[in-house]
């Protein structure tokens, strides 16, 4: 089902948004790469672009700057950034004080549309939280283009798993997929909404971090499209058990994951 017309349930990944230093060259890139709609937006809301994908949000696209609307100096790298749904923020801001996280930037209304924040965990993977008003989120997934997952990696997965517990009701468990030894799903009521995964394995320096994947009809013609349209390939297109994948940067620097599934997530909820 790759339309979602109502709200999700908390602690499910419902928004991704991305921060950069050139808005516009971000949205054309993703425009052209996976075939969104997007403009920069009013000046009273920052000029946050929503992205729309056949006339459904898929996902936000801003450019860095500070509170005052000044530019940032030094400009902070570009990244994404996922939202978890949440029934009420400032509840689950006190819930995630008292696990060991903290908060980067305090809640906050969002015009009619929303509250949200900005939160770190424990090991410093950086997340958002939403709470939905008259918008949802992301109104279309798993399809070309869309979002399809989203995972955690991080130097302590048991940890971080009890943390987003303790936090928002969901629970972390080993996967159950044949192959996945290791590897650890977030789930809401039963149903697995993310993943979680140990940065062992990942190059040097690499910090905890939530990473968007989007659904695609071919990884590999993707891939060398965004090759060349500026991007860089972190891991070439190979196969795995939940499908055929990839991890890139965009053209400034934002993480993200390209995926052709071998099977249906359980988004949405």
């Amino acid at each position: 089902m790759p339309d979602k017309n109502g709200p999700y349930k908390a602690g499910t990944p419902c928004w991704i948004d991305l921060m950069v230093p050139d808005q516009q060259a971000a949205i054309d890139f993703y425009a052209d790469l996976f075939g969104w709609q997007g403009e920069v937006g009013p000046a009273e809301a920052g000029g946050y672009a929503v992205c729309e994908l056949k006339g459904k949000p898929v996902a936000g696209i801003m450019a860095a700057m500070n509170p005052d609307g000044s530019t940032p100096d030094p400009m902070p790298p570009a990244a994404w950034t996922t939202y978890l749904a949440t029934d009420d923020v400032d509840e689950t801001l006190a819930a995630i004080d008292k696990a060991g996280g903290n908060t980067v930037m305090g809640a906050m209304d969002v015009m009619d549309i929303g509250r949200m924040a900005v939160v770190a965990d424990p090991q410093g993977a950086v997340f958002g939280l939403w709470e939905a008003k008259s918008f949802y989120g992301a109104g279309i997934v798993n399809e070309h283009g869309a979002l399809i997952w989203n995972e955690l990696s991080t130097t302590d997965p048991q940890a971080a798993g009890s943390f987003y517990s303790a936090a928002l009701p969901v629970t972390a468990t080993p996967s159950e997929m044949e192959g996945a030894e290791g590897y650890m799903e977030f789930k809401v009521d039963g149903r697995a909404v993310g993943g979680l995964m140990n940065l062992e394995k990942a190059p040097p320096g690499n910090r905890p971090h939530w990473m968007p994947y989007f659904c695609v009809d071919d990884t590999d013609s993707v891939v060398a499209a965004a090759e060349r349209a500026g991007a860089n390939v972190l891991a070439p297109p190979f196969d795995m058990v939940a499908g055929r994948m990839a991890v890139l940067t965009d053209p400034q620097g934002a993480v993200f994951s390209v995926i052709h599934s071998a099977m249906t997530p359980e988004q949405p909820v």
